[in-house]
């Protein structure tokens, strides 16, 4: 890694490379034994407890996720772009509010999509709703902020990607984006052949030669990448709660209203660490007197701008198709918290 025009080696064990996430957990703290030894005490043992009490959801979404994998229930996306637009639109955003991938995981799918030709406004549905739900997701956010809540974001990303849908859609009839897609994306890379040839789904796939290893496989993985963030958001959180006067999240981001939400949006944008990361931190900030709208908005808005999610809408179309997104993206999680904290 170059940093200021010195490259620095990072040590590795066994060809093992560091992971950005555990390194800022460990350099934080490092850094509060040093100066504040009392407040490293407390985060360890809030972060246990957490840890703890969200283990049965935690462990609930792992083997959510590894069963779509090891089942190919991942591959029933296919069917969701076949036929006519209005139903196609429907269906992707229904899909990708359910189905099990994350905004990187959706990456070589997108790839593949738009690759082959799918309409852009069907795309677009399912790319907005991804990012904002999914199994794994649903659990988590009913372990730390109610089913209603987890129930209302499921609604939104439907909706969200109803929008982008139907917006897109217009938007191209009447003649926008077409030449949308950046010239590098090629044939969809890995994402292709399960578009391309979807297989049959195996619900009782541990029948089947070598499916129960892709069970093990994807539950170890989901495992390290759900608790590692989890594992920060928890400690971000004890932080919160030692440190965040909560009369200033109240006059911030408290109250009814528009402003709230839209303060809360623009948060969202540049402050969301990840999706599973920032469910605990919300739910700390509702705690403390945040709008419940205002938490939705902030989980809608990021979601869909977080930087992965962003990144591979750049990567893959051109920039007048990337500021739509964001459009859709910021205008949908504005509807959401207002309506959320209309009923909440």
């Amino acid at each position: 890694m170059t940093v200021a025009g010195l490259t620095v080696a990072w040590p590795s064990w066994r060809g093992a490379r560091p992971d950005a996430v555990w390194l800022v957990l460990a350099l934080g703290l490092t850094g509060l034994a040093l100066i504040v030894p009392h407040q490293a005490l407390a985060s360890v043992g809030f972060v246990a407890s957490a840890l703890l009490g969200i283990a049965p959801y935690l462990f609930a979404s792992i083997g959510i996720a590894a069963y779509a994998k090891a089942s190919r229930a991942d591959h029933l996306i296919a069917r969701a772009f076949q036929g006519r637009m209005a139903p196609m639109i429907l269906a992707a955003a229904l899909v990708g509010a359910l189905s099990p991938f994350c905004s990187c995981g959706v990456i070589p799918l997108i790839a593949a999509l738009l690759a082959m030709g799918v309409p852009l406004a069907t795309v677009m549905a399912f790319w907005l709703a991804s990012p904002l739900m999914d199994p794994s997701m649903f659990v988590l956010t009913t372990g730390t902020l109610g089913t209603e809540f987890a129930l209302a974001k499921t609604v939104a990303a439907i909706v969200v990607g109803l929008l982008g849908g139907f917006g897109t859609w217009a938007l191209t009839a009447r003649g926008y984006f077409a030449d949308a897609i950046r010239p590098e994306v090629g044939n969809g890379g890995c994402g292709g052949a399960v578009m391309r040839s979807p297989k049959e789904v195996t619900w009782r796939f541990w029948r089947e030669d070598g499916r129960l290893a892709v069970l093990l496989t994807d539950a170890r993985r989901n495992t390290l990448f759900l608790g590692k963030w989890l594992t920060l958001a928890f400690f971000l959180e004890s932080l919160m709660v030692a440190y965040l006067p909560p009369d200033l999240v109240v006059r911030a981001v408290g109250g009814e209203g528009m402003l709230p939400v839209l303060l809360a949006t623009i948060v969202g944008v540049p402050a969301y660490l990840n999706g599973y990361a920032a469910l605990p931190l919300v739910a700390q900030l509702i705690e403390q007197g945040m709008a419940p709208g205002a938490g939705m908005a902030f989980l809608v808005a990021g979601g869909v701008t977080s930087i992965p999610a962003a990144i591979a809408v750049w990567a893959l179309v051109r920039w007048p198709v990337f500021l739509v997104y964001l459009a859709f993206a910021f205008t949908g999680a504005i509807a959401a918290g207002l309506l959320f904290g209309a009923v909440a």
